[in-house]
């Protein structure tokens, strides 16, 4: 009798980054199904934000001169429009088009644009200080590293995580997409392998801990120049 041939296991093949965060958009995957655009409780719980706001303003507000701010990932950029006022000139930059559209359509300053990149394969603009808040989280291995090499030029970096509270195992790789590294009792630390993201200082701006969600949510400056 012939024996019976074994069921191929197939490995999931991942979305394209792209189509994943259009996804999460299009489908509300972070929530408030009466948005057009909405980048989660994150961008949205005052609890979280206004502390953010408030440290990352008091950065930003100890330049000489207004600096020139990239910020990767900025979503629906309901925190980005309040820390506009403190730069010469921001960029805000995103995957997802209709997304970018929508931002380039409602927010005006003088100082403010809007690029729809993929800041892991795209070349990203020059600026003085570069933005990453909880964008980091939802990317591979490869694609955080792709973006850390590109981050060489700014003079600083703001970098925002969602991580598990105390010890954990970090950068524990996952595909990209809506989902974070949580799931894995893992979280990023640029710092530790595969990065090992090199910074003449780094300095903790802010460390919250969410009330739906378990873990921390720590904002940190790494100075690079």
């Amino acid at each position: 009798m012939k024996e019976k041939e074994k069921p191929v296991k197939r490995s999931k093949k991942p979305w394209p980054t792209k189509a994943a965060m259009e996804q999460v958009y299009s489908m509300n995957l972070w929530g408030a199904d009466d948005a057009e655009f909405y980048s989660g409780a994150g961008s949205h719980h005052p609890q979280l934000i206004h502390p953010y706001i408030e440290v990352v303003a008091s950065f930003l507000n100890s330049f000489k001169s207004p600096p020139t701010i990239c910020d990767l990932g900025c979503g629906d950029f309901n925190v980005g429009k309040e820390l506009v006022k403190y730069s010469g000139k921001y960029t805000g930059m995103d995957i997802v088009e209709p997304l970018i559209a929508y931002n380039t359509e409602n927010f005006h300053d003088e100082n403010l644009e809007f690029h729809c990149l993929d800041i892991a394969v795209d070349p990203i603009p020059a600026g003085d200080i570069a933005i990453l808040r909880q964008v980091l989280q939802h990317l591979s291995n490869a694609e955080v590293q792709s973006i850390l090499e590109k981050l060489r030029d700014f003079k600083y970096l703001i970098l925002t995580e969602h991580i598990p509270d105390g010890d954990f195992v970090p950068n524990r790789d996952i595909i990209s997409g809506q989902g974070t590294r949580l799931k894995k009792q893992s979280g990023l630390d640029i710092s530790a392998a595969p990065f090992h993201f090199k910074a003449l200082e780094k300095s903790t701006l802010l460390k919250l801990r969410p009330d739906e969600h378990p873990g921390i949510i720590e904002t940190s400056v790494y100075r690079i120049q």
